[in-house]
């Protein structure tokens, strides 16, 4: 794991023995990227060319550094001293860097979000002031906690429960389970008490020791927008994002230098040729450090022009491996992409951790927190164990680039009631093919039609409330078996999750009761369908971190272009009635590459029959129904009271059953219940303090069970 850590404001403290002062602990096997009073350091896997650092004192030209090299000093630092750090892949230039570090003096922040990559921010300010900057879609979260009379910060959350001691919050695993898209459940906690964490989109400013979040960009409600910019956008924001990595891509001694992943449809298929068509430069040089004029004039090579340089021109084109599992219509997908390499991988079913009887825990990596990635690692990992150093992916395409159902109702509260027609048309079309006539022809509009229009006319705390109310009584309505049925269940303030059915009464209660008391709160001024769209991608983007940190290799990055800020930001742009058709990802992808030069694709590119998943997650439970039920044998989350375990085992022996037939969104909640089960395991067997050295020992806590 790797992950960027320090505190701002500490100061000695007299009640905890084991260490004199904050100066006398640090991470292990920690970076020191600046020191002083606010210290930053840099824990793991770290390459050179990730880190940037950026210094700017007055009457001085900023410098720019690149590298693990030694620390700038810090001790002549005074309030006009700004530095910058960038972590991650960022496809600014020098100049562009110096340039945002001088404007953030006056307090602007947003700009230092808009340059393309994934990466995190941090900038500080004279000798006591820091800002974080977390992402649009939450895939490069930041957390805090109070710590010495001051607040300690990080990029993951394990290290600073590790340094508080924290115990695990039961109640925000409850939450997890039963409102994983519904802020009013989870708040900004985490799974351990004490730990917080930022939500996307925000900063995280510390002034005198103490946090201060604050949004630095609000997703308004634009007017009518033009679907021709807006898609040359996303194809701009989309090739830069791309371009960015494959300029950048690090050599290695084990893997092949640049990997693309053909098992995951269009989206995936997208991002290799558009790789493909970008020429690989040399290894990265040496890192420097240099001065750079703040005033230096822009090259034109990240924004807006795609022009390569004599250099670029004379690299001779390299390989790109094209990792395909199974029989995946990857190939095809991929259409003629010489510099595709295509290497095809037998299929691993999920729970293959589990196919044996666990005497034991199974070996795995402990991430921040739980997620389905978990109950599929070895089927990832051998995926990624295949693909490059730098191995790019087509996650996030479905929630940055699809129509949430819920903006049918936005369309309605903002008087466009007849441009709802058209999507409604298409999904009942869609039925029709899948589910019969009558689906098609009566239920799928009248139900889709019914649901727009009560999320439309519905009032947030009266939404919430009735969410309450149903979770209490257990009234859980799942998705649908169709796709009308699916939209129509997504057309509300809050959507109960597909493991909620499985928890106890207890837990459902205290779940209730965080909604009844956000009810009460301020009511959001977003759009409802806005809303959920948004907090659809922060859902999936932390999964994505989940599967990150539990399957990349070390020394491999794995990318997500779609999850990067300027291509949110571009796909905001996109006229909803556009998004809300069937099949309008694929039209819109398809798009993306006729306008980055790619004209010869096939009619019917896109339109091939998926792999059955539902398929392989029944295989690979039934092969794991002997470690299953040790596993829920004594669980833990029955000893915290968070399941009926009784439900549970019943749920897993009809999954299990080829021959019985399985409600929607069983197979999710199951994978939801077992990864957080895995989860728990793993977090009680591990050491405290492994992340620090210094601290005391603290009283090993057992897990508390539901309040």
């Amino acid at each position: 794991m790797r992950w960027l850590t320090g505190w701002s404001g500490g100061a000695p403290r007299a009640d905890a023995p084991g260490y004199e002062a904050p100066s006398a602990v640090r991470p292990l096997a920690a970076t020191t990227l600046w020191a002083g009073p606010n210290p930053l350091w840099a824990v793991g896997d770290w390459r050179a060319d990730e880190i940037r650092l950026v210094t700017l004192r007055p009457g001085a030209d900023a410098v720019v550094s690149t590298g693990l090299a030694a620390p700038d000093p810090t001790e002549h630092d005074t309030p006009a001293t700004t530095r910058l750090a960038v972590l991650g892949r960022c496809g600014a230039s020098d100049a562009e860097l110096a340039a945002g570090l001088a404007a953030a003096r006056g307090g602007a922040v947003r700009h230092l979000t808009t340059w393309p990559g994934s990466y995190t921010v941090v900038l500080r300010t004279g000798t006591r002031s820091t800002v974080l900057l977390t992402d649009l879609a939450g895939a490069m979260p930041v957390f805090h906690t109070p710590w010495c009379d001051g607040t300690a910060y990080a990029t993951a959350a394990l290290p600073l429960a590790d340094l508080i001691g924290a115990p695990l919050d039961t109640g925000h695993l409850a939450a997890r389970l039963a409102c994983p898209e519904s802020p009013e459940a989870l708040g900004t906690g985490t799974p351990y008490l004490g730990v917080q964490r930022v939500p996307p989109g925000h900063a995280l400013g510390i002034r005198g020791g103490r946090p201060h979040i604050s949004p630095y960009e609000h997703e308004g409600t634009p007017g009518r927008r033009e679907e021709a910019p807006a898609v040359r956008e996303l194809t701009r924001a989309l090739l830069e994002s791309v371009r960015c990595r494959v300029r950048t891509s690090a050599g290695s001694a084990d893997r092949p230098r640049l990997g693309v992943d053909l098992s995951y449809g269009t989206a995936s298929a997208t991002v290799a040729l558009l790789a493909a068509a970008v020429p690989i430069g040399p290894p990265a040089a040496a890192p420097e450090t240099a001065a750079v004029p703040v005033t230096a004039p822009r090259t034109g090579a990240v924004k807006g022009s795609w022009a390569r340089t004599m250099a670029e021109e004379q690299t001779g084109p390299e390989v790109l491996t094209a990792v395909t599992v199974g029989e995946a219509d990857g190939t095809a997908l991929a259409v003629d992409a010489p510099r595709l390499r295509h290497i095809v991988l037998p299929p691993t079913l999920p729970y293959a951790e589990l196919a044996d009887p666990l005497p034991e825990l199974p070996a795995g990596p402990l991430t921040d927190e739980p997620g389905p990635a978990l109950v599929a690692t070895a089927r990832t990992g051998t995926r990624f164990s295949a693909g490059g150093a730098d191995h790019l992916t087509g996650y996030g395409a479905r929630q940055v680039l699809d129509g949430h159902p819920a903006r049918l109702a936005d369309l309605i509260r903002a008087g466009r009631a007849r441009e709802i027609l058209s999507p409604v048309a298409a999904l009942a079309g869609a039925d029709r093919a899948v589910a019969g006539a009558f689906n098609g022809v009566l239920r799928t509009p009248v139900t889709v039609l019914r649901a727009a229009h009560r999320l439309a006319r519905a009032r947030y705390a009266e939404a919430l409330d009735d969410a309450a109310v149903r979770l209490t009584i257990r009234q859980l309505a799942g998705r649908g078996r169709t796709i009308g049925e699916s939209s129509a269940a997504d057309l509300a303030w809050c959507v109960p999750g597909p493991a909620a059915r499985w928890l106890s009464d207890d837990a459902l209660s205290a779940v209730a009761l965080r909604l009844r008391l956000a009810a009460r709160g301020p009511v959001p001024t977003e759009q409802p369908g806005v809303r959920r769209a948004r907090l659809a991608l922060h859902r999936h983007a932390a999964e994505y971190r989940t599967l990150v940190q539990s399957a990349e290799q070390h020394g491999q990055r794995l990318h997500a272009p779609f999850l990067d800020n300027q291509v949110v930001r571009a796909a905001r742009l996109l006229p909803d009635e556009i998004r809300l058709q069937p099949g309008a990802r694929h039209a819109l992808l398809r798009a993306v590459l006729t306008g980055a030069g790619r004209t010869d694709l096939p009619a019917d590119w896109g339109r091939g029959a998926r792999p059955d998943r539902a398929g392989a997650a029944r295989t690979g439970l039934r092969l794991a129904a002997d470690g299953l039920a040790e596993l829920f044998r004594e669980p833990l989350l029955a000893e915290a009271g968070l399941i009926d375990l009784a439900a549970v085992r019943t749920a897993l022996a009809g999954a299990t059953d080829p021959g019985a037939e399985l409600p929607p969104g069983t197979l999710a909640g199951l994978a939801e219940l077992i990864s957080t089960e895995l989860w728990l395991r793993r977090v009680r067997a591990r050491r405290h303090g492994s992340c620090w050295t210094g601290l005391p020992l603290p009283e090993r806590r057992a897990l508390a069970r539901m309040a």
